[in-house]
């Protein structure tokens, strides 16, 4: 049996980093149920950092992370927003627009930098340059080497099948073998309410949505390396650039138990669709598709905290769609509340991610 001060359930973004910034305070073990870090959301995120997207504390949070993101080489590339809407959204369009601090232009502006926009479709746009191409590997695997640089373990093949209390923390009975911990870190992301039942804590509500996505050609073979990312009103779709090619989705919220998601054909010919409307490239084919599960809280605000129930257990769920772009900011925060020191966030950001918002 191994034993640690910090023993992370998740190998995905939220655990990894959270690991890293434990990894000076003692000894810190990270338990990944899949054969490889960050197989499900972490590995399928749209890679964006847009750090005025979600709700207040969401938001504060992502603008936190900025100062250790931009001083990160290479870890950021621009890529900015554009905000496309038909004559019939334009309510919904001025509302997006007040909300993300996007800039109104012309359709012919919006068609300079990307030429396929349909003039007969589009009747607003709106463009904004806070928008970053996130490196989520090279994220990933910083924090993995500083984990292990300080003496930490990471387990991959260790899905969790059984917890128990002891004396001491906590015994993580897994496929890997069994693993002591002083305290343990819920970082499970669509398992974290799974996760807690497991150690007989109660679950907060955590909901995964699956969220469908596709790669096409790009459209008639321009270069689009420039393009940025392009979404509709309400997100009702969203087209991002990637390697030469254009993942396209219809960004739904479909509730799903835990699972490794794949793509409903349905919904991403809907969301194809929709897409289709606003261009003058239809989609001829497919590259790929696949799917990933975006979790949250009721509220739809990260839950970050120790149980108000059991102080040794310590939640780190929650993340949605937020979780590479809160990652700098969360990671402190989860050292300085484990450490004990006052954290650098106001009280309402503390208060709206604690755990006991969540129980009656």
């Amino acid at each position: 049996m191994t034993d640690s001060d910090f023993l992370i359930i998740g190998g995905g973004i939220a655990g990894l980093s959270a690991g890293a910034a434990l990894s000076g305070l003692g000894r810190v073990t990270v338990l990944e149920a899949e054969s490889a870090l960050a197989f499900h959301a972490s590995g399928r995120s749209a890679a964006l950092y847009e750090p005025m997207y979600g709700a207040p504390s969401v938001v504060a949070l992502s603008q936190a992370s900025a100062e250790t993101f931009f001083a990160v080489p290479d870890l950021l590339k621009p890529r900015g927003l554009m905000l496309v809407a038909s004559a019939d959204e334009e309510e919904a369009f001025r509302h997006e627009v007040a909300a993300m601090a996007l800039s109104p232009i012309g359709v012919a502006e919006a068609r300079d930098a990307v030429p396929v926009l349909n003039p007969e479709s589009v009747a607003f746009a709106a463009r904004g340059d806070q928008a970053w191409d996130i490196d989520t590997d090279l994220l990933i695997q910083a924090h993995a080497r500083t984990i292990r640089a300080h003496g930490g373990t990471i387990v991959t093949d260790a899905a969790v099948t059984g917890l128990a209390r002891t004396p001491t923390g906590w015994l993580a009975t897994t496929k890997a073998g069994e693993f002591g911990g002083r305290l343990l870190i819920n970082a499970a992301g669509a398992w974290a309410d799974a996760i807690a039942r497991l150690a007989g804590v109660a679950p907060v509500g955590l909901q995964p949505l699956r969220r469908s996505m596709a790669r096409i050609p790009a459209p008639g073979g321009h270069d689009i390396a420039r393009w940025p990312m392009i979404f509709g009103p309400g997100e009702s779709f969203y087209a991002k650039p990637d390697a030469g090619a254009l993942i396209v989705s219809p960004a739904e919220e479909h509730p799903v138990e835990p699972h490794d998601a794949w793509a409903d054909d349905m919904v991403l010919a809907e969301g194809l669709a929709r897409y289709e409307a606003m261009v003058t490239e239809p989609v001829s084919r497919l590259l790929a598709s696949w799917a990933g599960l975006r979790t949250f809280a009721p509220d739809r605000v990260l839950v970050i905290g120790p149980d108000p129930d059991e102080p040794a257990f310590f939640w780190l769920a929650g993340q949605g769609g937020y979780g590479f772009q809160t990652s700098a900011a969360v990671s402190r925060l989860v050292a300085d509340l484990i450490a004990g020191r006052p954290p650098a966030l106001d009280r309402p950001i503390l208060a709206a991610v604690d755990p006991a918002r969540l129980r009656s």
